[in-house]
């Protein structure tokens, strides 16, 4: 019965002492960066891609789900695939691999073939981030193990605070051909750096033979169908559209299938059993907060100054640049001084304290405000993204076995991929809604006849005869709409700030339910700080 119940937790997974550990690192850096970065850019820049592809507003929309979708179809098994065959062989071929279809992408100008390549892409990018975390929990030495689960976690906040200027410098400088070129040189150094990182390991033949490809198929699949069915929805109309139920519904029926699957095999892949800890469990929740709550960051600040301010993405880039990213390298060695002497729930306190502050002023927005108005909301922004998912990873570290990290990595990414991208998801279908809502009852103001209309429409009129604007009349009436429209917009990116405070509230609210983890590695001593500052005081305390 033991031995069942340690099969259960999933295979161990130790490999062997990186040669090089800087190497190693780099290559954790250089991975994750790549991962990211590049599905921001092809997000970010969607509009040039569609317009130099010459694709239709739906084929972009299909292409960039696509893309995506196939990063969160091979993603939960990556960490599986590298304890059995080696991150040699899961991230060096893939790397050469993924460089020349970079290459060859911006001269596809048919759509069938650009979206196999798209999906492929995807599936090539979706091994990077979960192999290099692998590369933490079996080959690196464990005090290397805070600063590059640091640059891990950083990656998701600078890359969405970079891609917005990345996305504005190859348009305007290089050509939009380097969205996709500048993995021609990234890949190949990452894999470069995994060969010299990494030690050489034999494939695992007996955890191959054991290999629950039914679970993996059934937990990739549905949960890229369900990201589907959500990225698709807001442009086709929810539950109104069969193409949209049938991937919600089928999605659901498949991960309903892993879950009985998992529950049978004799030696499960990622058996739900790994998550069924307080701390775990309450941990991968405070993920996803961290992931809902940072939108309004990575997507209502950029969307409004593009939407509303109308603004270049390299002009609204910039800011996100300059107050987002860099202050991320000064922040995060604050964060990692801060888990050397404080518990991981202070310091999560204090970046979900953070969000929250930064969302409140949010609410504050009007139509005038202008790039220079959110410079205090993306540095706490940034503040908030630096000092909590460091701390989340290393609660989940905590509480679980890092020998059984194959189990525990799956669910991981899926926090990781589908938290993200149905976070994205789900707020642009709240925008528009609360845009209608707001735009329906501003309307009921606006009435034909009234007194307040009739004058503005007049003054309007009479700017647009006097500058000898042909149809002034319909001029007038088509600028008042405007003005109705951007109102209405105004009002629905405030509703988003609110529910992103009151995520980060809920955030905060669960944090309270955490409880300290057992001494271990990432748990500094109580009272430890205290005592330390003691000393060097000539106190000494026992």
């Amino acid at each position: 019965m033991a031995e069942n119940d340690d099969a259960r937790r999933g295979p161990i997974s130790l490999g062997g002492i990186a040669p090089q550990p800087l190497f190693a690192v780099a290559a954790v850096l250089l991975g994750s960066f790549l991962t990211n970065v590049d599905s921001r850019l092809t997000t970010v820049g969607l509009p040039d891609l569609r317009g130099a592809f010459s694709l239709s507003f739906d084929e972009g929309a299909w292409l960039s789900t696509a893309g995506i979708g196939s990063q969160i179809l091979i993603a939960p098994a990556v960490p599986w695939l590298a304890t059995v065959f080696g991150l040699r062989r899961v991230l060096g071929i893939p790397s050469l691999i993924y460089a020349v279809i970079s290459l060859v992408v911006p001269f596809v100008h048919d759509f069938q073939t650009l979206m196999a390549l798209s999906v492929v892409h995807g599936l090539l990018l979706g091994t990077f981030v979960p192999a290099t975390l692998m590369i933490i929990f079996r080959n690196l030495p464990m005090r290397w193990w805070l600063p590059a689960i640091a640059l891990y976690s950083i990656r998701v906040g600078f890359a969405f605070d970079t891609s917005s200027s990345l996305v504005g410098f190859y348009v305007d400088h290089l050509g939009w051909e380097w969205v996709y070129w500048q993995s021609v040189i990234i890949a190949p150094l990452m894999g470069l750096m995994v060969y010299l990182g990494t030690p050489s390991e034999p494939v695992n033949r007996a955890l191959l033979r054991e290999a629950d490809w039914g679970g993996m198929l059934l937990l990739g699949t549905s949960v890229s169908m369900i990201y589907a069915g959500l990225d698709q929805g807001n442009r086709l109309d929810w539950l109104g559209n069969g193409t949209v139920m049938a991937l919600l519904v089928g999605g659901a029926v498949l991960f309903a299938g892993f879950l009985i699957n998992e529950s049978l095999v004799r030696q499960p892949w990622a058996h739900v059993d790994v998550l069924f800890s307080r701390n775990i469990g309450l941990g991968l929740v405070l993920i996803l907060l961290y992931t809902l709550t940072s939108l309004s960051n990575s997507s209502l600040v950029p969307n409004f100054l593009g939407n509303v301010a109308l603004l270049r993405p390299e002009q609204s880039g910039r800011l996100l640049l300059t107050y987002g990213a860099l202050p991320m390298f000064v922040l995060v060695p604050i964060s990692i001084w801060l888990l050397r002497h404080f518990d991981t729930r202070t310091v999560v306190v204090v970046g979900f304290a953070c969000f929250a502050a930064a969302n409140l002023w949010g609410t504050q927005l009007t139509h005038d405000w202008a790039r220079e108005d959110f410079i205090g909301i993306v540095l706490l922004q940034s503040i908030g993204q630096s000092l909590s998912l460091l701390p989340l990873i290393i609660t989940l570290l905590s509480n679980a076995d890092p020998s059984r990290a194959t189990s525990f990595a799956a669910y991981i990414q899926i926090m990781r991929l589908g938290g993200a991208e149905i976070g994205v998801a789900l707020m642009g279908t709240w925008l528009r809604v609360r845009e209608q809502v707001h735009s329906f009852y501003i309307g009921q103001h606006v009435l034909n006849g009234d007194i307040d209309v009739t004058q503005a429409l007049k003054q309007l009129t009479d700017y647009f005869a006097a500058h000898g604007t042909g149809s002034a009349q319909a001029r007038a009436i088509g600028t008042l709409a405007g003005f109705v429209q951007r109102e209405a917009n105004v009002l629905a990116y405030i509703d988003g700030f609110w529910l992103c405070f009151w995520l980060a509230i809920a955030g905060l609210g669960v944090i309270a339910l955490v409880t300290r983890a057992r001494p271990g590695p990432f748990t500094p001593e109580p009272f430890g700080f205290a005592k330390t500052v003691l000393h060097k005081c000539g106190v000494k305390v026992t």
